[in-house]
Order: structure tokens, then sequence, then C-alpha cells
């Protein structure tokens, strides 16, 4: 299969390319530099070019609260770059396959969401990603959207890394207990998105790891992770965050992935396996 890999620089595009590497792919791997997806011609010319199988879109500005500052950079980076993504696909007769995210959601169901929720996001990050999926979904068969959540990697910059850095440098740590969601890291996510894409799943597709938690849950269990009194961690309200944060985020972020149940596919693990496997791949990489 030859796959294009867009956002191949980032934490889940660096698993992606080495999972397709790894499954015999012929993986073209481009970064920021390498193709600007907000180029409508640069798209163009490099699809075309290399006529792949499949496209994976992992580019994303994906900084939540700057989107708020400048929501013309985040429509293109985030809606309109789709749609050049899959005009070009279409012409090639591509599959796409678009990563999105919980933030789509306002967060306030009562229970997890599944993928015929409906969609009302409260951010410029997440309207932007919702016109993305929009923008990809024309194709209709040939494209799957994948939202996830809370993504974490021992690549590039997450949670897990912030966690482990303050761990490292405050006796207490405050998490908010009131935003829940699934952890999901993209040593377990990237295969899914290549099993996606060769079965050619159509239509939007929930991929989490198991297990919800809050960020203070989270925050424990990453502490734990790390040979640290979990205790050192405290709860607080996402109101008593100062300064306050410019983009809302969703309270309830858990998804419920019910198209992949019902398509056979495998649930990905309970996010603690992954999450003390990074934990101790990062930890053995900075003791040298």
């Amino acid at each position: 299969m030859r796959v294009v890999v867009t956002g191949a620089a980032g934490q889940l595009g660096i698993d992606l390319v080495a999972a397709c590497t790894s499954a015999g792919d012929e993986v073209h791997a481009f970064d920021r530099a390498g193709l600007d997806i907000c180029s409508r011609s640069d798209v163009h010319n490099a699809i075309t070019s290399l006529q792949p199988d499949v496209v994976v879109n992992c580019a994303a500005w994906t900084a939540v609260d700057a989107c708020e500052s400048d929501p013309d950079r985040a429509l293109a980076a985030n809606g309109t770059a789709v749609r050049w993504l899959a005009e070009a696909t279409h012409r090639v007769r591509a599959h796409l396959v678009q990563v999105s995210t919980d933030y789509v959601f306002d967060g306030t169901l009562d229970r997890p969401y599944h993928e015929w929720d409906d969609t009302d996001p409260q951010s410029v990050y997440g309207l932007t990603k919702l016109v993305g999926e929009r923008e990809a979904l024309v194709l209709g068969a040939d494209a799957t959207v994948v939202r996830t959540s809370w993504v974490c990697g021992v690549n590039g910059a997450n949670m897990v890394k912030t966690i482990m850095r303050l761990a490292g440098q405050h006796p207490e740590l405050h998490f908010v207990a009131d935003q829940i969601g699934h952890p999901t890291f993209t040593h377990d996510l990237a295969p899914v998105l290549r099993r996606l894409a060769v079965d050619r799943l159509s239509g939007v597709v929930h991929v989490t790891n198991q297990t919800s938690c809050s960020w203070f849950q989270f925050a424990g269990e990453v502490v734990a992770a790390m040979g640290l009194d979990p205790a050192m961690v405290q709860p607080i309200s996402t109101a008593d965050l100062q300064p306050p944060r410019p983009a809302p985020r969703p309270t309830n972020s858990v998804l419920d992935n019910a198209v992949l149940r019902m398509a056979g596919h495998p649930a990905l693990r309970d996010f603690r396996e992954p999450l003390r496997e990074t934990v101790a791949a990062l930890m053995a990489a900075a003791a040298g």
C-alpha cells in the first residue's frame, strides 16, 4: 500500500509512519516544511505525483487557546486544508483518513458521545476541526473521519510530559477534576488508523483507549507510574484555574467507540497500560 502521511513530524504522525513502515507500506511522510497543506496547488501537485492508495491527515493546528485569537489561521489549517486534500485524493481515487477531535462536541452530555450525536463545538479549534470533518466527508465512502481525544505519546509535546516535568519541580500539583475523557496513546492509535485505511471504513468513527478519567485522575496515574506518591496531585475545579483559559474545554470528552465495535474491530487497551509504557520510555530516555 502506498501511503501519504501529513503532519508526519507530530506525535501521532511519527508513530503512524512507524506503523505503516513496519507493515511494509511505501510511506511518503510530509512535515509542514515538506508539504504546506494550506496550499491547494502544493497538495494537488504532491498527491497527483505520488498517486497514493491512502492519505492520512495528521496535520492540524492544535494550539487550542491560540486558535481563539487567530480563527483565520485555524480555519485554513484545520478546515480548508482538508478540502484541498479531499479534492486531490478524489482525483487519484485514494482513500482519505482525517483525524479529528472530541472538541466538536459541547461536552454537556451525561453519557459517552457516540458517532451520531449532534456536534456543537464551543471553541474556534473545535469549530474548525468540524469544518475539516465536513470537508472530508464530501468524499462519502472514500473518507474516514477518526475522532480521538487526549492524545499522548513518547514524541512531541503532551500532557504526560507536562505532568512529569511539573512533578519533578513541585511538591504539589493541581489538576481539574471536573473534565473527563479518554486518554489515547499514539502507539495504540496509529495501527488502528492504518487498519481503517486498509479496510476503507467509511464515515465517522471514534477511536480511543479505554477507561475514562478526569485530568486529576490522569495526573495521579502519571505520577504513580513515575514511582511518586499520587497524593501529591490535588483536585481543583475548572473555575479555579488561574488565569482562565481562552478556549472552553468540554466537560465530558468521553467518546463511545460504537462504530469500531460494530465493525468488528477490537477495542484499544485500558489507557493505564500504554501510559505506564510511555512513562517508562520517557524516564529511560531522560536517564540516558
